[in-house]
């Protein structure tokens, strides 16, 4: 009887498909097999690219004469630790009772590479091939991938991106490798105080290693610049307001040279001078602005939005994130974790309540079993197919990382960290079910003699999903019922985030001053100086609540009281480092740390590697001395090895350390993989690049 060979790219995934597959006999050495079934599986690479010496033993030393290296037939040799395993796949496939092939490593460009150097290299091809491409290792998506499964030939474009990833990586590391480290390499060591050194280049390493590098130096070599803000204190005495002057068109500042910026004086004296023009002046509040807007759920976790937070979160690598989600994938309990996408597909949206159910069913967790209570008993809507959640041209190999609803099994039994994790996925995920979060917002301008002094103030009134995703006080799970409406005073062109105030108020007490707008500030005021008896000593957020009781009562035209005015000095400050969740970030986005989300998923393209890369470069930069990451707070910074290395690149070829050209090589291998362009146009411009390089460094040299 013929029979049909299934190979993951792991042991434990194998187990997974021989249950649904019920092969229940005994393991053997290296695969299970019924009678219609073989299940085998790889360890990760059983097969890599030969070192030069296997061309030529010469090309085992280091030397010009020998740069660039570029052979026409690329050689492949399997990996020594793994080789009985690789022994075993290939015995399987050189049976004759095996006729068909169905290919389950995991689904993404370096699964299909893992399988496709194993085949080759034993040059063993059935007849039969099949492709297994599933979400997530639930029972039922199993089921659908083997039943569903592709003819492999299907991934062929995949798998040409993938070995030519490979041979990109392996090029340029080489070449420039051996390049950099015979040009430089006894410069750079004894600078180093070093016997010897090589310089190690990589296609995203060093471009990564430029952006760290750069920014550091941008840090260390900022200047602070004092400037001087202005701010009125308007209203009476107990009952008063503060606002910030800005200039504007028909102001005596206009375009003046002693400002630094919109709103800053670039020295003391030109503001005291300012503030004495203003003494005694009539102030009217010149415009009112109430109006009410509505913020929705973020988008979903791909891996580097999941890495980001779990850095800011529980101050981990990006590198044990990946490893944490690929767990709770593996026990099924998540969906696959390498995906760029954070938008679910109309396919999974339309069978979404089975997630949900699921959880319903499974997940003990009062915190989320309370959320998901109130979308019962508040009949919130799970149909998602027209929502920003859902987006099929913006999925490539898989959707969002979202629970599956399954694997409950197998969650006691997690450490506590993974438990975390997961509680961030399925938060994240019950969120956009939830209504948007709504606000008041007032605000208000003043004018003293054409100038303008802003003042506004930020309700929330509904919190809607805010509920689910607001971080809790005391910690993850905890919540504080006290603090569960938050009003935001700012002034209109944006302070610093040292210039803004955050207020907690009880419940009630805001929604009793959303609702007053009407009345007269004496009595807001009176309500703001009943809470101020109920808070403990030393609150110092009650007269900022007083500001906002007063921006609702005012009116246009009103004339308003002038107090005084106070100087605040600020200062420019330095970008931040990058911590290893933001740096993931900026890689996704081509070098670009994007706070925004919404604007970092707008301009989101080409990328700097990809998800499944990404950790695994923070992880050998540190490894090979370039950087170092705080463990305590996950910051990076350059070493001086780092900075050296950066300074022999900037020097010999910058463009190397340019986002834009690393991301565009991302893009060709993307437009490969979508047959956009063949392999050989990728490959030509990759061997012109570095023949141009190489040359130009050895005659400058």
């Amino acid at each position: 009887m013929a029979k049909k060979i299934l190979i993951t790219e792991k042991p434990s995934v194998a187990m997974e498909f021989a249950k649904v597959l019920k092969i229940n006999g005994t393991r053997k050495d290296g695969y299970l097999e019924s009678e219609s079934w073989i299940v085998t599986w790889c360890v990760g690479h059983l097969v890599t690219m030969s070192y030069p010496e296997a061309y030529d033993e010469k090309l085992k030393f280091w030397r010009l004469d020998t740069l660039p290296f570029m052979p026409k037939e690329y050689k492949y040799e399997v990996i020594p630790n793994v080789q009985k395993q690789y022994n075993v796949i290939k015995g399987l496939l050189s049976r004759e009772d095996v006729d068909s092939v169905y290919v389950a490593t995991d689904s993404g460009r370096e699964g299909e590479y893992i399988f496709r150097l194993v085949e080759n290299q034993i040059g063993i091809k059935k007849q039969n091939r099949k492709r297994v491409w599933i979400d997530s290792q639930t029972e039922e998506e199993i089921k659908r991938g083997i039943e569903q499964a592709k003819d492999l030939s299907e991934y062929d474009s995949l798998s040409d991106s993938a070995y030519l990833r490979a041979k990109e990586d392996y090029l340029i590391g080489i070449n420039f490798s051996r390049l950099l480290s015979i040009i430089y390499g006894k410069r750079v060591a004894k600078d180093l105080n070093e016997d010897k050194i090589s310089i190690s280049v990589g296609r995203v390493m060093t471009c990564v290693l430029g952006m760290i590098v750069s920014r550091e130096r941008e840090i260390r070599n900022f200047v602070k610049v004092p400037y001087y803000k202005v701010i009125g204190e308007f209203g009476k005495e107990g009952s008063s307001l503060k606002a910030e002057w800005k200039v504007s068109e028909k102001s005596k500042m206009w375009e003046s040279p002693k400002l630094y910026n919109e709103s800053g004086f670039k020295n003391e004296k030109d503001v005291k001078d300012f503030i004495l023009s203003l003494q005694g002046k009539k102030a009217i509040i010149t415009e009112v602005k109430k109006s009410k807007t509505k913020e929705n759920a973020p988008l979903l976790f791909n891996l580097a939005e999941i890495q980001n937070e779990c850095t800011k979160r529980f101050k981990i690598k990006p590198d044990e994130t990946l490893e944490i989600i690929q767990n709770l994938y593996e026990k099924k309990l998540v969906t696959y974790p390498r995906t760029d996408a954070r938008v679910l597909s109309t396919a999974i949206a339309k069978v979404i309540s089975k997630n949900l159910n699921g959880i319903a069913k499974g997940y003990k967790d009062a915190e989320v079993q309370g959320y998901i209570k109130k979308m019962a008993e508040e009949k919130y809507k799970t149909d998602l197919t027209k929502t920003k959640y859902v987006n099929d041209s913006k999925i490539t190999d898989h959707y969002a990382i979202i629970p599956t609803g399954q694997g409950y099994e197998n969650f006691d039994k997690l450490p506590d960290l993974q438990k975390q994790v997961y509680k961030v996925i399925t938060k994240r995920f019950l969120s956009i079910f939830y209504p948007p979060a709504e606000f008041n917002k007032i605000s208000v301008k003043i004018n003293i003699e054409n100038e303008e002094f802003n003042a506004s103030g930020k309700v929330c009134v509904k919190q809607g999903y805010l509920e689910v995703l607001r971080e809790r006080k005391g910690g993850e799970g905890k919540t504080s019922q006290a603090n569960e409406k938050e009003i935001e005073l700012k002034s209109n062109n944006g302070m610093s985030k040292t210039d803004s105030v955050e207020l907690h108020l009880n419940v009630e007490n805001v929604e009793n001053i959303a609702k007053k707008e009407t009345e007269n500030a004496d009595k807001n005021i009176h309500n703001v100086q009943n809470l101020q008896k109920e808070n403990s000593a030393g609150n110092n957020v009650n007269n900022e609540e007083a500001d906002l009781a007063i921006l609702n009562s005012l009116k246009k035209g009103q004339e308003i009281g002038v107090i005084n005015f106070e100087i605040k000095t600020s200062e420019t400050t330095p970008p931040s480092r990058y911590n290893s969740g933001s740096i993931i970030l900026a890689m996704e986005n081509a070098g670009k740390l994007i706070e925004d989300e919404e604007l970092r998923e707008q301009i989101k393209g080409a990328g700097i590697g990809t998800s499944a890369t990404r950790a695994e470069i923070m992880k050998k930069l540190e490894r090979i001395g370039y950087i170092a990451i705080n463990t305590k707070t996950q910051i990076i910074t350059p070493t001086k090895k780092g900075e050296a290395i950066y300074d022999v690149v900037n020097n010999s070829m910058p463009d190397m350390l340019n986002p834009k050209l690393t991301a565009s090589w991302e893009k060709g291998l993307d437009m490969v993989a979508k047959k956009e362009i063949v392999p050989d146009v990728f490959m030509g411009k990759l061997e012109n690049y570095i023949n141009s390089k190489v040359n130009k460094l050895v005659v400058k040299w």
